[in-house]
């Protein structure tokens, strides 16, 4: 029979044995102070904010290539290439105009009705595709958060940076649209940038939240797609929320929601900025304080929120 070996007898007077450590046990206390006085730290540890800033900002570089080089090799095996940045939201709102704009009539009462769809359908892929990339961020790269060192909020930042420039592509388009329906162009053109500036920083901080859930839950990638979909069809993409509105007689925490909805102020925003017709008395009240409170909201709590699981990245 197999022998089992009894742990060490101390010695009478002598030292006790050393018992290995446990994964939850303290380190040796004389251990601690040898790495504190020559400057060692923990593998892997989260950094404070302020620290953990500042290396983001020092891989700044990093992160504008890291979001051209995705873009680029997004579309290399499809023989029109980058062509398809544009065709593909192009086609989508051509089946919108198709099944809402004639079928169900949404584009009664809308003037622009074409500018109003595409100028929707552009913003709210920008929102959609920055929130999917950042769903994937970590849980699609595992190879390089576990074989390289960097802040780990660089992937949803570069991801979301990447849909801002296919965004910024498919914008020459609509301003084709937008010139070939006789819209010309005004001083109100120049707030597209302060809206695409606001929009960009409540993507990015959605992405961040969204990257650490699905770090430990792969499958909500394939569950946001319907989630999105669902915040479309609230969002006014395709009619407009206040011809929808008039006439009904709907509960007030509804209308503050349809007109408090992030994704549909920011495409007010672009549409106003855009669209003679689509004129202030359309957009919600307070519409630039919802915009920039959205981004500030969701930019802070979603930067601490990923901060805080940095070292469980990659991990696991």
């Amino acid at each position: 029979m197999p022998q089992t070996l009894a742990p060490p007898t101390p010695t009478p007077g002598g030292p006790a044995p050393a018992r290995p450590a446990g994964p939850g046990a303290a380190p040796d206390p004389e251990l601690r102070a040898l790495a504190e006085r020559h400057g060692l730290t923990v593998s892997g540890a989260r950094p404070s904010l302020s620290e953990y800033t500042r290396r983001l900002w020092h891989r700044r570089h990093f992160i504008t290539s890291f979001a051209t080089a995705k873009l680029t090799a997004m579309y290399t095996t499809a023989k029109l290439g980058q062509l398809w940045q544009v065709i593909t939201p192009l086609l989508n709102a051509g089946v919108y105009y198709l099944i809402f704009g004639v079928l169900i009539g949404t584009r009664k009462g809308v003037p622009d009705y074409i500018p109003y769809l595409v100028t929707g359908v552009f913003v709210f892929t920008f929102l959609q595709n920055s929130v999917m990339a950042g769903t994937r961020a970590i849980s699609g790269n595992l190879g390089l958060v576990r074989a390289l060192h960097f802040p780990r909020a660089c992937l949803p930042i570069s991801f979301c940076l990447a849909q801002l420039q296919q965004l910024l592509y498919s914008m020459a388009v609509l301003v084709v649209i937008l010139l070939a329906f006789g819209q010309v162009p005004t001083w109100s053109w120049l707030l597209v940038f302060p809206a695409l500036t606001l929009q960009f920083v409540f993507n990015t901080g959605l992405a961040m939240v969204m990257a650490r859930l699905g770090s430990k839950t792969p499958d909500l990638a394939q569950l946001m797609p319907f989630i999105l979909r669902t915040w479309m069809y609230a969002s006014g993409v395709m009619f407009s929320i206040s011809v929808i509105l008039k006439g009904k007689h709907l509960p007030q925490i509804v209308v503050v929601l349809l007109n408090g909805n992030p994704a549909a102020v920011y495409i007010d925003l672009m549409r106003f900025s855009l669209i003679d017709s689509f004129t202030k008395h359309q957009l919600p009240p307070h519409v630039w304080a919802f915009a920039a409170g959205w981004a500030l909201l969701a930019g802070v709590v979603g930067y601490v929120y990923f901060w805080k699981a940095e070292e469980r990245y990659g991990r696991g």
